[in-house]
């Protein structure tokens, strides 16, 4: 995936409308407890509103811990049970994510990284931009903030914001 900003004014917005959407998660876990945070009871796939949330921030943490040497593995996430478990360790998890986002400053968007996962097939590289790696990972975490959505309305807990889970491009009836 390669995308060009064209200056820093476009890594702003990128960066921006990612911290936006990240803080939709921390807002959420600001109103919720611990029981429905870890609360599997939702089909059909029994996946925790935890569980999602951990799963978008492994993925943006797989971006930072590959940075360097660029080589970043999505398949390579820590699982921290924790972040998945306790809004606590949730929230943490966001605001350490947020702080290394705005922490790319100085960063090359444009830098050539290789990015691997695995696709049901085993293991794939593929050359990607920093910005494409970044845009992956926040068009990511808006598909699993719209499961998050399904698992709160399931569960009678109230969106913390109208476009909690909608991508921008959604048309809303």
């Amino acid at each position: 995936m390669f995308f060009t900003l064209k200056n820093n004014h476009d890594f702003w917005n990128m960066v921006e409308a990612i911290s936006k959407n990240l803080y939709r998660g921390v807002k959420l876990l600001n109103t919720i407890s611990d029981e429905q945070y870890s609360n599997c009871s939702v089909p059909p796939y029994f996946s925790s509103i935890g569980n999602n949330i951990r799963h978008i921030l492994d993925i943006f943490s797989c971006i930072f811990s590959g940075l360097e040497n660029g080589n970043i593995d999505f398949s390579d996430r820590k699982r921290n049970e924790l972040a998945q478990i306790k809004t606590e360790n949730g929230i943490v998890y966001f605001q350490d994510i947020i702080s290394k986002l705005n922490n790319l400053k100085d960063a090359d968007f444009d830098k050539i990284v290789k990015v691997t996962d695995d696709l049901g097939t085993g293991s794939l590289t593929a050359n990607y931009t920093l910005a494409g790696a970044l845009i992956q990972a926040h068009s990511h975490a808006i598909h699993h903030y719209a499961s998050i959505g399904f698992i709160i309305n399931h569960l009678g807990i109230e969106l913390p914001d109208a476009d909690f889970g909608y991508n921008p491009t959604t048309p809303r009836k």
